[in-house]
């Protein structure tokens, strides 16, 4: 345990690391939440190469007017309306913001609900944790808009969340009012469990299980859904039947049979790819993506012919035996087959350098520049639902913005501002200012810290022995009493 005068300290550093990067933005460094960057009137962004992933291609030398959060304008050589906020985008690449389809971040927890073959019930969208570090991180790599999914524990797991990146707001404020509802399902080793869970084994245990408890659930809300239908239907005489007992399990499942919530499914072998398709087309509704899938490119043609997207890894494979025929081609060989492809990170560190996962589809596949910049731009928004709104640079979309010092797939390149409805959440300027200050304030408490336990015995209290400080290398700048917190209890 950490003696009072430390623990105060640590609390007062660690507020400061958090609110340090925007707070340096937003002039609001004493606020314990980080106020919402202003969202200029206009915005002119100059003479950058422009990456639109829209039907305008690649434009050089192009302006992007944004005006109240939407983009109003692209060309060359824009007036600047009165008041407007100008960018000199020279030498520099501007793309629409990154969109990651396959997400864990800024969630409180676990985000598996293992207990149950389906838990559709349960939601992302009440665990998001806005004031989580790896949302600034990722604006610092140009993501803009990210897909919360449920892990792979369930055949039928959780209600997903899409969020923008606005760093600091509340919760419910961060989630994409415009994205269609979704779930995530999940196929082979996790919901079969055999991974995890070998001590309190439950069905399904077996690839037929999976298929079988899916099938299960849609078998019950199909009868839930008519059971609801006859007594919504019942007439003059419904108030005195009793109503159908509420599932707010098989509630979720309905809104997938008609079409109100998108399936987002864990998938990696072309069997269980195919038997989902089917399962689906039985029930007359289609999935959304198939994430992951690493063995989509045998069977790429039945997922385009089904309408399936599919989100997947850029070059993972060995890592679990069901992965054992991943290739890095597999998204290139998806895309020629007319599937709408993305990559996705499944991971908080991975999500910062999605713009580097899209070059892997030219170097493995060669895939056009600009389309393999779609795989994490403008795909995405199509499999989530949402490229009316984001995923590509034209006129009337959101301004959700990403500039480059250079080439945006190139490992030389970093992201210098990420804007999000025309707000500017990052900017590596201000971000390098808001590190040197925080790097004073921490050397500044440190010192303080240091102080407090040098302070000679004569402080001590009357018949208190005289305590002598010591450095404990393992907790870095950490000060703490040994011969009273003895690190063997196993605290912290």
């Amino acid at each position: 345990m950490r003696s009072p005068v430390v623990k105060k300290s640590l609390v007062a550093l660690a507020a400061l690391l958090a609110a340090a990067p925007l707070a340096a933005q937003t002039g609001d460094p004493a606020g314990w939440r980080n106020s919402q960057p202003e969202q200029p009137a206009a915005l002119l962004i100059q003479n950058a190469t422009v990456w639109t992933s829209g039907p305008q291609g690649k434009l050089e030398n192009t302006d992007v007017l944004v005006q109240k959060g939407k983009i109003a304008a692209i060309g060359k050589s824009l007036a600047a309306p009165a008041g407007a906020v100008l960018v000199d985008g020279n030498g520099m690449h501007l793309t629409a913001g990154i969109i990651d389809a396959h997400s864990h971040s800024a969630v409180v927890g676990n985000v598996n609900e293992g207990s149950h073959i389906s838990t559709a019930e349960v939601r992302i969208a009440d665990v998001i944790d806005s004031e989580a570090s790896e949302i600034y991180q990722q604006l610092g790599g140009g993501v803009t808009t990210i897909n919360l999914l449920h892990g792979s524990a369930n055949s039928i797991g959780g209600q997903n969340a899409v969020i923008k990146m606005r760093w600091g707001a509340l919760p419910q404020d961060l989630l994409f009012d415009k994205a269609p509802q979704g779930i995530k399902f999940a196929l082979g080793e996790n919901p079969k469990q055999s991974n995890w869970n070998v001590e309190q084994r439950r069905y399904p245990q077996t690839r037929q299980g999976v298929e079988q408890s899916i099938e299960e659930r849609f078998l019950a809300a199909v009868d839930y859904r008519r059971q609801w239908k006859e007594y919504n239907d019942a007439g003059p005489g419904k108030s005195s039947r009793v109503p159908p007992r509420r599932d707010y399990q098989l509630d979720a499942i309905v809104e997938i049979l008609e079409g109100k919530r998108l399936v987002h499914a864990h998938s990696y072998r072309a069997d269980e790819i195919l038997m989902l398709l089917r399962v689906a087309e039985k029930h007359g509704f289609k999935i959304a993506s198939l994430q992951h899938i690493l063995e989509g490119y045998k069977v790429a043609d039945e997922i385009a012919a089904h309408g399936a997207g599919a989100s997947t890894f850029s070059d993972w494979w060995a890592y679990k035996y069901e992965v054992i025929d991943a290739i890095p081609w597999n998204g290139a060989i998806m895309w020629q087959r007319d599937v709408v492809v993305s990559f996705n990170s499944d991971d908080d560190e991975l999500a910062r350098r999605l713009n580097l996962e899209a070059a892997k589809a030219v170097r493995y596949g060669k895939v056009p520049e600009e389309e393999a910049l779609k795989f994490v731009t403008l795909n995405p928004a199509k499999q989530l639902g949402i490229d009316k709104w984001v995923g590509s640079i034209e006129v009337g979309k959101d301004a959700d913005l990403a500039l480059w010092s250079g080439h945006p797939m190139s490992t030389y390149s970093r992201c210098e501002k990420t804007w999000v409805d025309g707000r500017k959440y990052f900017d590596r300027d201000a971000d390098q200012e808001s590190r040197k200050k925080v790097a004073a304030e921490r050397a500044e408490l440190i010192a303080k810290i240091k102080a407090q336990a040098a302070k000679p015995a004569a402080e001590q209290k009357a018949g208190e022995p005289a305590k002598t400080p010591t450095y404990n290398q393992s907790h870095g700048d950490t000060f703490c009493h040994s011969s009273d917190h003895p690190h063997s209890e196993g605290q912290p």
